[in-house]
Parts: structure tokens; sequence; C-alpha cells
């Protein structure tokens, strides 16, 4: 199987893809594919690469992953438990290129706009769970009937958008390894000094070519692509380790200067480290 592009499998040619995936990681690889995807975490956390960006994510979290938006989830597999995602595939042509498109449908057209993007749900959470449960027993044309609203629900929830960047098309096979070898030594060195000599040689590329390279696929430069993992770590540090000193949170994460690690953590997320931990 490529890396890059996956493609989901499609039983007897279905249009609209049930599946869930219950294992100690989710398939952790960066892909892309053309359906979009709509995922409720039942179990586990880890880290979520959408697009160009970095978040968390734990239980009960609602994700939608655009078509052909890169992406990749790693579990947090420190605890050895099994994770759980239960998830709806689709394109805006499986029912017909024209069925989106019709009059009845124009109250939902930003959940396909929104999706060019990846967002995370934050509201109607508890709808939209019993909604994925009802899925697994649900026949055929009931899943289709639930898709319909679910759309519009997610259309009428509140979201954060995860992505500033938007994938106008697919990445070769040899970009996309390039770009999972890239995001593979970065996701496991994060707390580490890591020099663009040195990911620049991951790629197997001079660093000047690397970076121009880097920065025409995410629009971001490597430093601040890195910068965002490591205050997404430190969030996840600073809701687990209670008592542990913001200095030490901030080294753990990967920053060696503490004032640098505010400043940025400020700029990202809107508050210092010790407001986020006391929220």
């Amino acid at each position: 199987m490529k890396v890059y592009p996956f493609k989901i499998p499609k039983p007897n040619n279905n249009a609209l893809i049930y599946q869930e995936d219950i294992e100690i990681v989710f398939y952790d690889k960066l892909h892309q594919h053309d359906e979009i995807q709509i995922s409720y975490i039942e179990k586990g956390n880890g880290t979520l690469l959408v697009g160009n960006s970095f978040t968390n994510y734990y239980t009960g979290n609602v994700f939608v992953i655009g078509s052909n938006v890169p992406h990749a989830f790693k579990s947090d597999t420190s605890k050895n438990e099994t994770s759980k995602m239960l998830t709806l595939f689709f394109t805006k042509e499986s029912f017909g290129t024209s069925f989106f498109k019709l009059e009845e449908f124009e109250e939902i057209e930003s959940f396909f706009v929104n999706s060019l993007h990846g967002f995370q749900v934050t509201s109607q959470l508890t709808e939209i769970k019993e909604i994925f449960n009802k899925l697994k027993k649900a026949t055929k044309l009931e899943r289709f009937i639930i898709l319909i609203a679910l759309l519009k629900l997610l259309s009428d929830s509140d979201i954060n958008l995860l992505s500033n960047y938007t994938y106008a098309k697919k990445l070769s096979d040899s970009e996309g390894k390039r770009m999972r070898k890239v995001f593979d030594y970065t996701l496991k060195n994060a707390n580490q000094k890591i020099s663009l000599d040195e990911i620049a040689s991951v790629a197997n590329m001079t660093k000047n070519a690397f970076c121009k390279f880097f920065k025409k696929r995410t629009n971001k430069t490597y430093i601040n692509y890195l910068t965002e993992l490591r205050i997404e770590n430190a969030c996840k540090i600073l809701k687990s380790n209670k008592d542990m000193a913001i200095v030490d949170v901030a080294f753990k994460a990967g920053f060696y200067n503490i004032s640098n690690f505010n400043r940025r953590f400020k700029e990202l997320k809107k508050m210092t480290p010790l407001i986020f931990r006391n929220l």
C-alpha cells in the first residue's frame, strides 16, 4: 500500500462507509484520501495533525477532515490502552455529482467549506455521540438518513478550524513519503533540539531546498510548525501534571528558554501557561 495517497476500502461499492477503529494505535501514517471524514473519538487520546497544524485529541472529541487534507492520528501509547474511533467516509459526489448542489442543501454548505481546513466540533457533542451510537446496527438506508441529519447538526455547531491552509491538489507519492518522514521524526524528537540541517537531512534535501519545499506545502516555516507541536505537547503536560513547575513543563516540551516558551504559548493560546492550567 502506498503511504500517500491512502485509499479507503469500499465494500460492495458503498457510497457511504462506516468504520470502527479499535486499536492500541490508530492509522498514524501521514495520508490523504478523496473522502470527507467525520470521526468520533469514543476512547483514546493523542496528537492529531491536520494540514499544517497540530492539536491534541481526547475521548469524546469530534473531528471533520475534508477531501485530500493530509492528516495523521498519533495515539498516546504510554498507558497501552485500546483506543476506539467511529468514522463515516463519503465524498461530495458519493450520491451523484449534483446531489449536494440542490437548493435543499444550501444550509449545510458551510460544512463542506469548513471541511477544507478540517475542524473540531465544540458544541452539541451529546447529540453527535447519540447519532454515532445508532450507526453500528443501522441499515444502508438508515445510515444515509443519519448522515443528512448529522451534516445539519454539524453545520449548526460551534467549531474550531484546525488548519489555516487548504489543499487544492493531491501531493505526489514521493512528496507524501518525504513529508511523512519529516512528520514522524518531528513527533518523535519534538522535545529535543532539532536544527534545520538535521531535519533537511531526514528529508534528504539541502537546508535551503527543504525550507522552500516545506513552506510551499504547509504555508508555514518548519520552525513555526515545530513550535506549535511543542506548545500542544506542553498543553498535554499541563493538563496531566498539575504540580509540575512551569519551567519544567517548558523543558519537557522542548523549550530551553522559559521567556520564549511563555511568549510563544501566549501567542498561540491567547493566555499564559499558568492560566491555561487553572482553566
